[in-house]
Parts: C-alpha cells; structure tokens; sequence
C-alpha cells in the first residue's frame, strides 16, 4: 500500500487563469441516459481538442502535470457519477468476486474513520501515520469490520484495487477512462481552468456563507476536520454542482483510477507530438494513474483536487478514499 497523496512540491495559486486562456460555456451534451450493464447514469462527450495539462504551474513537479499539449479525443460515453456501493454490490452478488482487499485480509483506512476493535488495527503505513492498516477493511466493510456499505448504498465504492475496477467493467461491458478522456470530460467544457467550475475554490452562497463545491478537507490535516462542507469522508456520489457535461465530483470525494499507467515524463513525449489523438497513455510506469483528488486533499498537504492534478498507485493498492467511474465508445 502507498500513500494516495505525498507532501511537498508547490500549493500556492494565483487568482487568475494564465494568459491565453480561455473559459467558455460548455456545450452540454444530451440528457443522461442509463448506461447499458450496470445501470448508471451516463452522458455521451462529444469529441473534441483540448489543453491537458496544468496551465498555472502549480502542480507537484514530480507528478509531471506539465507540459500543457493538445490532445483529440474520439467521442464516448461516461458514467456521470464513481460508481457507487449499490452498484458493486450488484455486481458482487452477479459473480461471486471478492476484492483484493478481502483476499489479503486487510486495507487502509484513514484514522478518524476507523470503525474497528483495537485488535484489528494492525499498525500504520510508513510515512503516513493517518492511514491504519485495519483487518477486516473491504468495499463491504470500508471504514472496518463495524461499518458497512448497506448505510451508505449511494456512496462511491472504495477500498477497491485496480484489478477489482477492471473486473468490475469486463462485467459491465464498460472500461475506466483514459487519463486523457478522464481529463477532458472532467472539465466539462471548460476551457483551462482550474476547477470544473472555473478558477476560485468557493463560491457565495445567496445569504453571504462561504459555498463548498467539493468534497475535500477543511481544518488542520490530518488532526481536525471542521466539515464545513459536511462530510468527513466520502459524500453520496451525485452531490455538490455538476461540471457543464453532467459529471459529478470530478474535484474531491474520492480518487478515481484511470487505464493509464504512470509515468511522469510522459506528457513531454506527448507535447513533441504535436496533437496526440486519443493517448492511452505510456506502456511502462510506476504504478496506476488516479484522477480527481478525495475527501482528504488540502492545500497544505495535497492539493490534488486540482482537474490537471495527477497521482498514482500500485494496482492492487486499496484504501478508503479511492474509487472509480467507467466509459464506453460512443
């Protein structure tokens, strides 16, 4: 298991997209319909060239978010939410699978969601004193064995490998995105920005609150979360404000895995290129590529949730804060 989020690198941002971009009302695709093999609701993308990559220079340099490149994209269709415990529950009592987590006993969770006998807490993850090892931890059982995914059926799915992912869409008949369609779906239409609804991280709400728009940390990470946007860990998958093609938390909530293999160079390959059409990305990496940020990302830690945000994982890694959405050709 390794840390879903690793310290250092630059957070600070400017108030401002950089010169030269461009922020444009999106063209909303068709009404979502349901997606044929699981029963979520998907929206169709229509294909299109778009700016990948992070504009404003902020991102961790070891991710490799840059440089920014045009990419083509063929047209598909995306669920508009991660897939959710009722639907893998679905697919659990269709096949009989049982996950990476339940067959190594174990899994991640974060330390402020543990529901566990101390007997099951079996130590911490180097590096990451907030991240317990807990037996008994699975997608059924995501905060431990005293939890359980029947009192959050709407909730993404975690505690999921991406080998448990890829099983789950050969079931479906669907995949996980690319990095790139991942990318250019979670961005709605818009054009560079930082956020799938523009620049600025809050919004004003109508009696002058401060309005959260995603699901990530608020307070001092990782001792107190002061749940101003009121969830401490993972939120049903259609809330806050969907992005302008229908897609819900493509910022926070839960990361999300991608085909893609990782590798941090790659997007330099990809800019001498010219215009990459449909990049499936490098054929070696470190590990799987993860999409979107969680519930767990702030600023002076993490500040992944970010749409040019990038990070990876080992593919049979799982913990409670990582999820994943499917696609489909058009």
């Amino acid at each position: 298991m390794s840390s879903c989020c690793s310290p250092g690198g630059r957070a600070g941002h400017g108030d401002h997209a950089p010169a030269g971009a461009q922020l444009f009302s999106p063209s909303v695709p068709a009404k979502p319909s349901r997606a044929s093999g699981h029963g979520h609701l998907e929206v169709a993308i229509p294909g299109g060239t778009f700016a990948m990559g992070d504009p404003f220079d902020e991102g961790y340099p070891a991710d490799g978010e840059g440089p920014v490149h045009e990419v083509r994209i063929s047209g598909f269709s995306i669920d508009t939410t991660a897939v959710s415990n009722a639907a893998f529950a679905a697919f659990v009592d269709a096949t009989g699978y049982r996950t990476e987590s339940e067959l190594y006993g174990t899994s991640a969770v974060f330390h402020l969601a543990v529901q566990a006998d101390a007997a099951d807490i079996l130590g911490t993850a180097a590096g990451t004193p907030w991240w317990l090892n807990v037996r008994g931890a699975d997608w059924a059982h995501p905060a431990g064995p005293q939890s359980s995914w029947q009192d959050i059926p709407d909730h993404p799915v975690t505690q999921v490998s991406h080998t448990d992912a890829l099983a789950y869409c050969a079931w479906a008949g669907r995949a996980l995105p690319t990095e790139a369609q991942w990318e250019y779906a979670a961005r709605g239409g818009m054009a560079q920005a930082r956020y799938p609804w523009g620049n600025e991280l809050h919004g004003t709400a109508d009696d002058g609150a401060q309005l959260h728009r995603c699901n990530i940390w608020q307070g001092t990470f990782p001792t107190q979360n002061t749940l101003d946007d009121g969830f401490l860990t993972t939120a049903p998958v259609d809330s806050f404000e969907p992005n302008g093609y229908g897609l819900f938390q493509t910022s926070g909530n839960v990361w999300e895995w991608c085909a893609d293999w990782f590798l941090p160079k790659y997007y330099k390959g990809c800019l001498a290129q010219g215009t990459v059409e449909d990049p499936a990305g490098p054929t070696i990496g470190r590990g799987r590529v993860m999409r979107g940020g969680s519930y767990l990302c702030h600023d002076s830690y993490c500040n992944r949730y970010r749409l040019a945000a990038r990070s990876s994982n080992s593919p049979e890694s799982a913990s409670g804060n990582l999820g994943f959405r499917t696609v489909a050709p058009a």
